[in-house]
């Protein structure tokens, strides 16, 4: 049965209901139809003086085309901790129509642990992706504006790019103003896709709306004829992307299948941006349930290390116990078999593979110093041995393991996953020593060169052995140096299938270097962004994309979405 038919026949509990169980009064949700609303900014004023619950960061080895479940994972083990009576809630990021249309063809979870209305969500949602969209495009429209009212400001250089939420490699560099109409002057611009917008992250990072305002006045849009920046502020813009921005910044309720609460908002990817939903949605999750389970994009070396790096010096709370998730498959993957082989029993390549998993837990646990505990999505062809060979290992590192089947049964399949969780976290409770915020620490310091924080992420997380800048990074270095905007967090844009910055690269035999090719300064979301490799910030489409799955059928149901 498909996802989307699971969910369909599953009878959801009224938004208000859910609303009741975590103590949101009536008078703070603004209904979407039956099954969806958003939370007002001042219910977050009113549990102020609440203690926050237990933060459950869920992250997973480098991704792989099979996929690894870590959304499905995180659904799951929100439903177990509720099976074995403990009070959780979900914080999760909303799925962009780029992926939905492009390769996933869905990001809400699968089997029996899903969020739900599915189809909405992995849609129009209740339209915040669209409204950090038009923000964006009014500001390059007023930009553009400017230029052609005679350019007050003498902006020589504009950096500021338009965005899109779909998967459109046509739209990476294009050509604008070729009107021929008089005082137009033509450039070239180009798209990227809406979650890479500096806007999206400014959405996620903002602790209100006085500091999202704040945050998009300090946008940098390009530079003067002498070099100095130009900010959104100078162009009195800050205002109405605000107001397109003031309904979309209350987070979204919505439910498992389960009836475990969930509140989905923002959606950053962590490939190119910093992959984790917004601290206000965060924050507000913290003070409703005694357990909040959260997730950071793609693998551990990009959600997790940003989430750390960056979103924690906002958000003010260290993550009680990190899940990286695998499959055996995956890790046989990352080994070297191709697609058709891995259904068979091979040791040699899981045994190759596990270095991946290794690295990840490796960085968590004593890089950063958080509890860490690994979970596998089991699967009927993973044998005994392999799964024997994983405990060992594990073990070695003194790191529990669990075999968890939430795809299939739901919460019960998490409630090991749940069980081992609680556990960690109470020992913590009695033991000062073990305290997470005393064990926890930061991979580089904000007082750190660019240089150093790039060193200190690619050496220490992903194992590289050197670091070659191209000559335009350099000179970008020394320009944001310049302008005193060096002392900021770096979110690295880097491919997600291997710890190098080569996608083919899985299992990262050799001493490897990491290629800067670019950086971006965005001074509204407050750090710097290092492209590397080839990555890209706006996609392109598959050669048989998730589209053409999609479809409405004679009853007028979505199919397709999986």
């Amino acid at each position: 049965m498909e996802d989307i038919e699971i969910a369909r026949n599953i009878k959801l509990n009224k938004i208000e209901d859910i609303a009741k169980k975590i103590g949101i009064e009536d008078e703070d949700l603004e209904q979407y139809g039956k099954y969806k609303a958003k939370i007002s900014l001042n219910a977050y004023k009113k549990l102020n003086n609440k203690n926050d619950g237990k933060l459950i960061l869920i992250t997973a080895i480098n991704p792989t085309p099979l996929g690894e479940g870590k959304t499905t994972m995180a659904i799951g083990l929100a439903d177990g901790l509720k099976e074995i009576g403990k009070k959780s809630i979900l914080a999760l990021r909303e799925p962009s129509l780029g992926p939905v249309f492009g390769i996933k063809g869905g990001a809400t979870g699968g089997g029996y642990s899903q969020i739900a209305p599915m189809e909405d969500i992995n849609l129009h949602f209740t339209g915040d992706i669209h409204a950090i969209t038009s923000a964006n495009n009014l500001l390059s429209a007023i930009i553009d504006n400017h230029i052609y009212n005679g350019n007050e400001l003498k902006i020589k250089e504009v950096t500021w790019r338009r965005c899109l939420d779909l998967n459109d490699r046509q739209l990476r560099t294009i050509q604008t103003g070729l009107s021929k109409e008089k005082n137009i002057i033509p450039r070239e611009d180009g798209f990227d896709i809406s979650v890479a917008s500096e806007i999206m992250a400014i959405f996620c990072l903002a602790n209100d709306i006085k500091d999202l305002k704040r945050r998009l006045g300090n946008i940098i849009i390009g530079y003067n004829e002498e070099g100095k920046e130009i900010t959104a502020h100078d162009l009195k813009a800050e205002g109405a992307m605000t107001v397109l921005l003031k309904d979309a910044i209350k987070p979204n309720l919505v439910q498992t299948l389960e009836h475990t609460p969930a509140i989905i908002h923002g959606g950053p990817f962590a490939n190119i941006a910093h992959g984790c939903n917004s601290i206000i949605a965060t924050k507000l999750a913290l003070k409703l349930a005694d357990y909040t389970v959260t997730e950071a994009g793609f693998g551990a070396d990009l959600g997790a290390e940003k989430f750390l790096n960056i979103k924690t010096r906002k958000l003010g709370k260290i993550p009680d116990v990190v899940v990286i998730v695998a499959t055996i498959k995956a890790l046989k993957y990352h080994g070297g078999l191709s697609k058709e082989e891995l259904d068979n029993e091979d040791l040699e390549a899981l045994k190759r593979g596990s270095k991946n998993l290794l690295k990840h837990v490796i960085n968590i646990k004593e890089k950063f110093g958080l509890n860490v505990i690994v979970a596998i999505n089991k699967f009927n062809q993973d044998t005994k041995e392999e799964i024997q060979y994983l405990k060992e290992i594990l073990e070695n590192e003194n790191v529990s393991l669990s075999l968890v089947e939430s795809w299939g049964k739901g919460g019960k399949g998490s409630s090991d996953l749940a069980e081992k969780i609680v556990n960690i976290c109470e020992i913590n409770e009695q033991n000062e020593l073990s305290n997470i915020n005393n064990k926890f620490k930061y991979i580089y310091s904000i007082e750190d060169t660019i240089k150093e924080k790039i060193e200190k992420v690619a050496i220490q997380i992903y194992g590289a052995n050197n670091i070659e800048y191209s000559e335009q990074a350099e000179n970008q270095i020394e320009k944001i140096k310049k302008l005193n905007y060096d002392k900021l967090p770096i979110c690295i844009a880097k491919t997600q299938y291997s710890l190098s910055d080569d996608s083919k690269n899985l299992e990262c035999k050799e001493p490897f270097t990491i290629h800067v090719k670019e950086l971006k300064l965005k001074a509204g979301a407050e750090f710097i962004v290092v492209l590397t490799g080839k990555i890209m910030t706006m996609p392109g489409l598959p050669k048989h994309p998730a589209s053409e799955q999609i479809d409405i059928d004679e009853n007028e149901n979505i199919v397709g979405i999986f």
